[in-house]
């Protein structure tokens, strides 16, 4: 299914972005954490960073398993328990794409900065994308 294929591909890519940041690399970074009066409202851990790979790339496992490029024994691709999960995953990606209303996603109030920027102009819309090819992913 190329809806699936497609959040693979971008799940990835974040997952290579996310080991980049955990091994020292700086480029990009800066623009990627939310700040409140110039200073970072978090501080992720190299240790944190990986975590968040690990996860993108879970998901990515999830929706292969869900499309049928994975197979896992007592897991076929319409299990209801995967099913269920690219669902819940989907819920997620929307629910960041709407964001905290305040610092992340469209009904952000902290607009000033370089990430609030950005999180209009690519980050909130690649969550939102991620949202419906893991929704429609899910639902067939």
């Amino acid at each position: 299914m190329i809806t699936g294929a497609a959040a693979i591909v971008i799940l990835l890519v974040l997952v290579a972005v996310h080991l980049y940041w955990a091994a020292g690399g700086k480029a990009g970074k800066a623009g990627a954490i939310p700040t409140a009066e110039g200073r970072p409202v978090i501080k992720p851990s190299a240790m944190g960073t990986a975590m968040v790979a690990a996860a993108l790339c879970a998901i990515a496992a999830l929706v292969a398993l869900r499309i049928g490029w994975l197979t896992l024994p007592g897991f076929p691709s319409d299990n209801i328990f995967v099913r269920i999960a690219a669902w819940l995953i989907a819920a997620v990606f929307a629910l960041r794409a709407i964001g905290d209303f305040r610092h992340v996603g469209f009904f952000k109030r902290v607009r000033g900065c370089r990430f609030a920027r950005l999180d209009t102009l690519a980050y909130s819309p690649l969550c939102t994308a991620l949202a419906l090819l893991i929704g429609i992913a899910a639902r067939h």
